[in-house]
């Protein structure tokens, strides 16, 4: 089957969508399938891909590829290519990665666009959060984790105690961690952490590191990728997922729970269907909330073990070849 394949951001662009993408097109291809992937994303060709790439398409060049592909698949959604699919009638199965609306709540032109062309196409929902929030029917497949880079090493010493992984921006809540750590300063607990990522947040992140004291306590890695962020990641206890917005899902926290991290998330939105029963959630934003829950588990250390102990069972549902054959047989009834 030719699948073209649509993701707005790809590597070498980092996060979740990207990480996503990379391992569903790579999964595709594996499968049997001739994919074409086409990005948004600046960069160069990808060393060993299974499919084809083309960066930033013209118009010409999209519909040419949209007529040569028996399905098109959609990462995502995006009017810039879904329409040109519809124009052409093209088998279109569409991911939601991400709510319909802004973060303020608020619906758009182009979101209310958006869900009028939802019943028209094949819907897939990264999780139940996600599939309650639309217009039309959908099937529900959560995001998967790259578990050939993101596992337990094993005889790495687990000495190190909490750690955040992503975007420094205000969505993420780093502040929100922050502020907890200083509430449990003040109580006498003083954990060590590492925040690890890259964004416009960094320079006021690391003055309120200071502000609130906590500079014997906090560290910031910058980005780390790829088999030296699984690496690390099996250093630490806990993964902090303090996120203000709800998430939509979480893949960060299956990368942390198959590297062994106890996961403390933030409850509303998709990432507790991530977290599943490896981890605790608090209310989103309230660092007294994070706060108590970490020291919980700080005085508590045996109920560690308990959330580890699920973690096999929880990302065996997540890992690639599980959702690759969920997708597929999800294509198939569509190009049919």
């Amino acid at each position: 089957m030719k699948i073209l394949f649509s993701s707005y951001v790809f590597d070498p662009s980092i996060g979740g969508l990207e990480a996503v993408s990379k391992v569903l097109a790579t999964k595709f291809a594996e499968a049997g399938n001739e994919v074409h992937v086409i990005t948004q994303s600046v960069g160069s060709s990808i060393a060993g891909a299974k499919y084809r790439l083309t960066r930033r398409p013209g118009f010409l060049e999209l519909m040419k590829l949209l007529r040569w592909c028996d399905l098109f698949f959609q990462n995502n959604v995006s009017l810039r290519s879904l329409i040109p699919a519809r124009l052409l009638r093209k088998p279109t199965l569409v991911v939601h990665q991400t709510w319909l609306q802004d973060a303020q709540g608020r619906i758009g032109w182009q979101n209310r666009i958006k869900q009028a062309l939802l019943p028209v196409v094949t819907n897939v929902a990264i999780s139940n959060a996600i599939a309650d929030r639309l217009n039309a029917s959908s099937t529900v497949i959560g995001n998967p984790y790259d578990d050939s880079i993101f596992r337990l090493i094993p005889g790495t010493p687990r000495e190190k105690t909490i750690v955040f992984l992503g975007r420094l921006v205000s969505d993420k809540g780093v502040d929100v961690l922050l502020r907890a750590i200083k509430l449990l300063q003040n109580e006498g607990l003083t954990p060590d952490v590492t925040i690890i990522g890259a964004g416009p947040e960094d320079r006021s992140l690391r003055d309120l590191t200071r502000t609130l004291g906590l500079d014997r306590q906090v560290s910031f890695a910058g980005k780390i990728t790829g088999a030296a962020l699984a690496e690390c990641l099996n250093h630490y206890r806990f993964m902090a997922v303090p996120s203000r917005w709800p998430e939509p899902f979480g893949v960060v926290a299956l990368e942390g729970i198959a590297c062994g991290c106890v996961i403390i998330g933030s409850e509303a939105g998709g990432l507790t269907e991530a977290i599943g029963k490896c981890g605790l959630t608090f209310p989103n934003g309230s660092e007294q909330d994070l706060a108590r829950t970490l020291k919980d588990l700080l005085l508590h250390p045996d109920k560690e073990m308990n959330f580890r102990e699920s973690a096999a069972t929880h990302l065996k549902a997540f890992q690639p070849d599980e959702i690759a054959a969920a997708y597929l047989k999800i294509i198939g009834r569509t190009v049919r």
